[in-house]
């Protein structure tokens, strides 16, 4: 699973999540992207079964990068606790997604294995995804 090392800080608020992706928003070292078409807060575990479900696809060849990281704490109360008594310890991380985010890429295999695998992904994420080739590719294409 995913988390950092070490934090700074152990709790952060909640915060907002609006706008489009300004970074991350291009297909940087792979042949394929998987883009974010929606705004989410994307758990450890739900990056981990799209990774499996790539390399699995893709039988372990090809390269594939992960671009996001959960490094946004979320707390929990334990249940039937009442009210009150501070904020609750620290459950999980979360990557912030905004729209237009590559979150995986992939390189190194066929495209029609790769646009597979890639919708494969797409199937395990909380949120509508597209699949964008690298923009000096569509030209060769």
């Amino acid at each position: 699973m995913l988390m950092p090392k070490r934090v700074k800080y152990r709790k952060q608020q909640r915060g907002h999540n609006r706008g489009m992706a300004h970074r991350g928003n291009t297909v940087a070292f792979g042949e394929y992207g998987l883009m974010a078409l929606e705004a989410t807060w994307m758990t450890s575990r739900q990056i981990e079964a799209a990774r499996r479900a790539i390399s699995h696809h893709v039988k372990r060849g090809g390269k594939i990068w992960i671009r996001i990281f959960p490094d946004k704490p979320v707390t929990a109360k334990p249940a039937e606790t009442r009210m009150g008594s501070g904020k609750g310890a620290v459950d999980h991380y979360v990557a912030v997604i905004k729209p237009g985010r590559i979150l995986f890429e992939l390189a190194g295999v066929r495209p029609e294995v790769a646009h597979e695998a890639l919708e494969r992904a797409a199937q395990k994420l909380p949120i509508k995804c597209k699949i964008v080739p690298r923009e000096d590719l569509e030209g060769a294409a």
